[in-house]
């Protein structure tokens, strides 16, 4: 499925037809331009804008992590027609992304299963704008806005493009004291249910498709599970709270823990800066609970939820490092050790929304730009949003396709300065290589060693890839 998905990626289309046309269908798609497929239903009220907005991604696209001067390469006009458009009163947020969610449901329509990952981020734009909420975090008190984000990813974890994104400011004082007695309406706890409705609606524009709406520990919210879903759409979730159940003496884990091992699955465990990268065993358990109301929220007397519950605990943790374990809260049936595994890695391909942060920030580098006022720059956040999942879905059609020429993201001129370069020729070959090869070569330009253990270059191979150009051939944008 991942390989004929990726084929896919850029345009809907049947799965039959597509399986035999995989090529075709990505060259097309590349010369016909992403930016036209992801914002040429762009409703903005003119039809020029909706032009200029597909030249301003694309621009920004081909060079994702220059200064917007750059990204026009030295065109005035363009450069004028950038900020001018980023400075459209007649331009709302909304409508920008809207055009690219519609191009993500068409892709959805061949895929049996989506995972709908999201995550929340802070922007922060340290030299200010007019308009701009305050933020107070560990990088102390600064300007900027909240973004709740949701992808929709392959169980393969290709990603298929947004289905929604919610944007919002601390304008006012922080009312923590009265946290538990006000409704979800009036807390920032309703990105949830308001991207749990996103998945909904994406449902009933593609019904032959499964969603699985996947969130941290932050979406264990009691009301997200009592939201009606229609068939199709299911929960899972990370557990943060040690609920209440219906046993006489236990609560969440407890009851679960009771249970018998019914698996056990070897993971990887990602470096952080408190601990090396390991694998660790994990042996895992599974049980149908009843979930209770908050004791808090007695008085609206709340019906009970029932879900199944997946306790996943690292069974020799090294000296000292704090043990892997992760409870998820899920809608789907677990009839098995199969389905158990299942959501274990189905809640992993979550990381792939940490990674189009890092793509949106340190690519992107949309915290570096200066726009002046709020809305402008929230009509460039809108573009590089998509233009750090398209970062994002090169760099994976790279692993999943990996044979396949790398005409499918570089143009000739660009492949062939590439391998003259990294060969020290002056001709290069009549055959372009493998997408493969040539992200390979991008990145050990970038001082990616690929040695054995290194694995495949990351999405930083592709904002590599506008720095590499630039110093080949001035001339040119990827």
């Amino acid at each position: 499925m991942g390989q004929n998905v990726c084929a896919q990626v850029l345009r809907g289309g049947g799965v039959a037809s597509w399986a035999h046309t995989q090529r075709e269908a990505l060259v097309h798609a590349q010369v016909e331009g992403w930016a036209e497929i992801e914002f040429g239903r762009a409703e903005l009220g003119d039809v020029r804008r909706r032009e200029r907005l597909i030249q301003v991604a694309s621009a920004l696209g081909r060079r994702p992590e220059a200064s917007i001067p750059e990204a026009a390469n030295g065109d005035e006009a363009a450069l004028k027609g950038m900020y001018r458009f980023f400075d459209n009163h007649c331009v709302e947020y909304e409508a920008i992304l809207k055009s690219h969610v519609e191009a993500t449901r068409d892709r959805l329509r061949v895929v049996d299963t989506v995972l709908a990952i999201q995550d929340s981020t802070e922007v922060y734009w340290t030299h200010g704008a007019e308009g701009l909420g305050s933020l107070r975090a560990s990088k102390g008190n600064h300007e900027g806005c909240l973004v709740h984000t949701t992808m929709a990813l392959t169980p393969e974890r290709v990603p298929l493009g947004l289905l929604q994104q919610q944007l919002w400011q601390r304008l006012g004082a922080s009312r923590q004291g009265d946290h538990a007695q006000r409704p979800i309406e009036e807390k920032e706890s309703r990105k949830w249910l308001s991207s749990l409705e996103a998945v909904c609606e994406a449902r009933a524009a593609c019904p032959t498709t499964h969603f699985v709406s996947v969130g941290d520990r932050e979406a264990d919210v009691y009301d997200l599970f009592l939201v009606p879903r229609p068939v199709g759409v299911d929960l899972l979730v990370r557990a943060m709270s040690d609920r209440r159940v219906a046993h006489p003496q236990q609560k969440l884990w407890a009851q679960v823990a009771a249970s018998a091992v019914g698996a056990s699955v070897t993971v990887q465990v990602r470096p952080r800066d408190d601990r090396p990268a390991r694998q660790a065993q994990l042996n895992v358990r599974w049980q149908r609970v009843t979930l209770q109301p908050p004791k808090n929220r007695a008085a609206e007397k709340l019906p009970e939820v029932q879900l199944w519950a997946v306790l996943a605990q690292e069974k020799a943790p090294p000296a000292g490092a704090s043990p892997i374990e992760w409870m998820l809260l899920t809608t789907l049936p677990i009839e098995g050790p199969q389905d158990a595994l299942r959501c274990l890695d189905w809640y992993a391909c979550r990381w792939s929304i940490e990674v189009w942060h890092k793509v949106l920030k340190s690519g992107c580098q949309i915290e570096a730009r200066e726009l002046q006022t709020a809305d402008r720059l929230f009509r460039c956040l809108a573009v590089y949003s998509v233009v750090a999942w398209y970062v994002l879905y090169a760099t994976m059609l790279a692993r999943d396709i990996p044979d396949q020429p790398c005409t499918l993201l570089l143009d000739d001129d660009q492949w062939q300065a590439l391998y003259c370069i990294v060969h020290g020729v002056a001709r290069p070959p009549d055959e372009p290589p493998s997408l493969r090869q040539a992200i390979r070569w991008i990145a050990k330009l970038g001082g990616f060693l690929g040695r054995k253990g290194d694995g495949e270059p990351g999405t930083k191979s592709l904002w590599d890839m506008a720095l590499m150009f630039r110093a080949l051939r001035p001339g040119l944008a990827f």
